[in-house]
């Protein structure tokens, strides 16, 4: 699809209110256990200085609805990957109303430009064409550069809820958890779960696989790493 065609396209669902606007993004690896995590607290509440010995991890993914200002955080022990980030997606989706749905044309997803989910990451690529075949909407990744994550509206999201739990020990996940229903944004309490869902790491895709995946995409002529279109099915 040529450039021009493309931008008329997105401009048209734009204006209808037909595009859901996603910012996502997820925060660093938090180790769970009696271990010091700076800050001031009331009372003698002693903890390990070091977070040796600890197993447990928490590792949180944020979304944030640009038109409603809505934050949906997930808490999980999963590493990083692709999976991750196309779960919560999905997951974000089904929470969706049907009407919304239906009125959804495309979905425009704001991340950085993070290793798991790159715009040459064939696996992670190969996910997002399943979900948006079986949602079906095309789905639009829009990556922020580098330098630019702190202004990343999902960035400031973490602050805040390291500043809820300032000086209590995250001894659990449901810790964490309890501090995330309490804090609000935007004036509002976010929508917050847990998943217990365990993904692998070091998947990959052959050779053989990468045209079918591209088959799906429509990169931007200046862009094509930072700005790729997912269609629901192959196009000619």
């Amino acid at each position: 699809m040529p450039s021009s065609t493309r931008e008329k396209k997105e401009a048209q669902a734009g204006s209808a209110g037909r595009v859901k606007r996603w910012r996502m993004d997820g925060q660093a690896t938090v180790n769970i256990g009696a271990c010091s995590r700076g800050g001031l607290t009331r009372g003698d509440h002693q903890a390990r200085e070091h977070a040796r010995g600890g197993k447990e991890k928490d590792v949180p993914w944020g979304s944030v609805d640009a038109e409603r200002a809505a934050l949906r955080l997930t808490f999980g022990s999963s590493a990083k990957t692709r999976d991750c980030i196309v779960d919560v997606l999905e997951a974000k989706w089904d929470a969706l109303e049907e009407g919304e749905k239906a009125s959804t044309s495309l979905i425009q997803i704001t991340r950085d430009n993070g290793p798991e989910s790159r715009g040459r990451r064939t696996p992670f690529l190969h996910r997002m064409g399943q979900l948006a075949a079986a949602i079906p909407r095309p789905m639009q990744l829009r990556y922020s550069p580098p330098s630019h994550r702190k202004y990343h509206p999902i960035e400031r999201c973490w602050g805040l809820l390291e500043r809820h739990g300032n000086g209590t020990k995250l001894i659990d996940a449901e810790t964490r958890l309890a501090w995330a229903k309490r804090m609000t944004w935007k004036g509002r309490h976010p929508v917050v779960e847990l998943s217990h869902k365990v993904s692998q790491k070091g998947l990959a895709l052959g050779k053989a696989a990468m045209p079918a995946v591209e088959a799906r995409l429509e990169r931007h002529p200046v862009l094509p790493t930072y700005d790729i279109l997912i269609n629901p099915v192959p196009t000619p």
